[in-house]
């Protein structure tokens, strides 16, 4: 299953620290730009700890939501969330899901598909369990201009370390984490009427602590990156990432903004 993506993933608690309380806040603004509003069944691609599964569950006129991802752990923990018996949850491949052809009537991701090596076989699997007229959908944050707690890491951290540079390019070069990449993974997927926009929300940290530690962990694009580091280059790339988060004044709570590209497409 690991093979199919490219998220460091190791403990649910600790993705909902690090991104899940982020999710959460973006799942109904996905949500509302689908049009999901009613349904016999919708599928939720890279559920993780479940934060989209659990917003389409707040629509009672769903039948039934199934959610799907690569982690174990996020599925357990996705599990432990819900006792909605519309839910139904599962380990699998967004590149080889376990769905016959026109399954579901609409089939939405959030945050995840970036991180699939061949993203575009993922959009295509979307595609084929979704119903004709059902909407495919998708977000990715938009790394390049709109995620602005990320830069302010990886801009720092490429200052002092060529592997962080790298690492930016990288992510910020993948065609699903582009608007117009987006746009053209849904077309050449065979979806029609495919729209493009921008969703953003506010990251609010009450600290520099609470911006910080959760990478100190397992999950998570910068956790991966700072596991790399010995510790005096840690330690540098930390406290000048302090200096960035402080900006001149005490520490305290902070608020920045997330856009995440927003795409979608009808299945013809």
């Amino acid at each position: 299953m690991s093979a199919s993506s490219t998220f460091l993933s190791t403990s649910g608690s600790g993705y909902e620290a690090q991104m899940g309380r982020w999710s959460r806040r973006l799942a109904p603004l996905l949500i509302d730009f689908a049009g999901v509003r009613s349904a016999e069944r919708v599928l939720d691609v890279g559920c993780g700890t479940g934060s989209l599964t659990l917003a389409l569950a707040e629509i009672a006129a769903i039948r039934r939501i199934d959610g799907i991802d690569f982690s174990p752990a996020y599925v357990e923990h996705a599990k432990a969330r819900s006792s909605d018996p519309r839910v139904e949850l599962q380990v699998g491949d967004a590149c080889a899901m376990p769905f016959n052809d026109a399954t579901f009537d609409h089939a939405l991701s959030s945050l995840v598909i970036q991180f699939i090596p061949d993203g575009t076989r993922a959009v295509r699997e979307m595609r084929r369990v979704t119903r004709t007229g059902g909407t495919v959908a998708a977000t990715t944050w938009d790394v390049r201009g709109g995620f602005v707690a990320w830069r302010i890491i990886f801009d720092t951290a490429s200052m002092l370390d060529p592997n962080a540079a790298e690492r930016r390019a990288r992510a910020c070069s993948r065609q699903l984490v582009q608007r117009d990449g987006l746009a053209r993974a849904w077309t050449d997927a065979g979806l029609v009427d495919v729209k493009a926009d921008a969703l953003t929300i506010r990251m609010d940290f009450s600290s520099f602590d609470d911006f910080w530690m959760p990478h100190e962990g397992r999950d998570g694009p910068v956790a991966d990156y700072l596991r790399t580091l010995e510790p005096q280059l840690k330690h540098k790339v930390r406290e000048a990432v302090r200096l960035a988060f402080l900006d001149g004044e005490a520490d305290g709570p902070r608020s920045y903004a997330a856009t995440a590209w927003a795409v979608k497409g009808t299945v013809p």
